[in-house]
């Protein structure tokens, strides 16, 4: 098991602990989330399968704390992070910026000698594809009018004065990383990647989907979902059966 202070730490938060657990799924969360969003799946794949919902600075119990501004960055602490963790086997799943954070986080462990046994990216384009997006550069309501297009932040937040106050810092942050992240070739994974997609995503097309089949030599495979970029809100059910049995195929 791991040492006793490491569920009390600032970035991974462990909502049910389980000692029959056979492995455990790494959470990254989107732009501007928080560990919270995947409190639902930890609760629904206990006891079987232990989640580690990481908490990024800046946000939450932790925004008195600056935001990582480069993926790079932030995966290096992520992968830090996880050394107290590694007694069970590691499987990632990343949303949108956590997709791509994912990556990285895995390509880390790669290199390392102790590869995650499986990667999950939702609702983002492979790493090798680009699009020139500049949305952390856009004033307040710039960024507001994106926010409402993806459906993903509630109206209460965007329309409240005090809360934008405090959300948008996060997420300029956030997308900063993200939108300033440049895929740099060399370690590729060997574990197997799910990508999964929902249909109306405009922020992935399928053949940017597809394009992560180029970074594993392990199995790849695709899954959609109707709904947009905040599939999961509404599919959460299936998600969690779909990785469940990915999951137990692995052990």
């Amino acid at each position: 098991m791991p040492n006793a202070n490491a569920s009390d730490g600032s970035w991974i938060r462990r909502y049910h602990p389980s000692d029959k657990a056979s492995a455990r799924l790494v959470c990254l969360p989107h732009a501007g989330g928080s560990a919270s969003y995947y409190f639902p799946v930890s609760a629904a794949l206990t006891p079987d399968v232990e989640v580690l919902a990481v908490q990024y600075p800046g946000r939450q119990d932790r925004r008195s704390e600056p935001c990582f501004t480069t993926i790079t960055d932030l995966a290096d602490a992520v992968v830090a992070e996880l050394d107290a963790w590694r007694d069970l086997p590691l499987v990632l799943f990343g949303h949108s910026m956590g997709a791509t954070l994912g990556y990285e986080v895995a390509r880390r462990l790669e290199r390392a000698g102790g590869p995650p046994q499986a990667l999950f990216a939702s609702g983002r384009r492979a790493p090798s594809t680009h699009r020139d997006e500049r949305i952390h550069t856009l004033d307040d309501e710039g960024i507001v009018d994106e926010l409402r297009k993806l459906d993903g932040t509630h109206g209460a937040v965007l329309d409240d004065p005090e809360l934008r106050e405090m959300f948008l810092p996060v997420i300029r942050g956030d997308y900063t990383a993200v939108e300033t992240y440049v895929h740099v070739p060399g370690t590729e994974l060997s574990c197997p990647i799910h990508v999964l997609l929902g249909e109306d995503d405009p922020r992935a097309s399928l053949d940017e989907a597809e394009a992560w089949a180029g970074h594993t030599d392990g199995e790849f495979s695709l899954t959609t979902f109707t709904g947009g970029h905040f599939y999961l809100d509404d599919h959460r059910d299936e998600v969690v059966s779909l990785v469940t049995e990915r999951i137990a195929q692995l052990a």
